[in-house]
This record gives C-alpha cells, sequence and structure tokens, in this order.
C-alpha cells in the first residue's frame, strides 16, 4: 500500500470534509482516506496497481477544491 498526503484549500466545514471523503472513496484501489479539516490535508492509502495520484488531485478538484501540495508518505 501506498500512501500520499495532499494539501487541499477551500475545505471549511465538515461539509467539505464529507464531500472530499465521497469523491475518493469509490475511486478503484483506494483503501483509506483521512481528511483533517484543520490543516486541509487529506491522507489516502491507495494500491499504486490500480490507482493514481492524479486521480486523486482530478477527483478533489472536480469537487470544488484545489490541491495545493503533495507529499509521499511511503509505502505502509
Amino acid at each position: 500500500m501506498e500512501k500520499v498526503i495532499l494539501t487541499v484549500k477551500g475545505m471549511t466545514c465538515m461539509g467539505c470534509v464529507r464531500s472530499v471523503k465521497n469523491v475518493l472513496e469509490p475511486v478503484p484501489g483506494i483503501a483509506e482516506v483521512d481528511v483533517t479539516l484543520e490543516n486541509g490535508q487529506v491522507a489516502i492509502a491507495y494500491d499504486a496497481a490500480k490507482a493514481r495520484v492524479d486521480q486523486f488531485k482530478e477527483a478533489i478538484r472536480d469537487a470544488g477544491y484545489e490541491v495545493v501540495g503533495e507529499e509521499s508518505a511511503g509505502l505502509d
């Protein structure tokens, strides 16, 4: 399992957190999504053979938020 942490701009409430989780969780290959509202970080555990980080970014953008940072968290 790979893990990436995306910094997302525009999340202001728990509704935003739910929206981001709702667009990411159905993506094939994603095992876990953890959103921290306070610092705007979205931690995603995923199977690199089934999913790509650019898919996550696109889903977040489509939900109306902006991805402003990316940090690889390595292997789980």
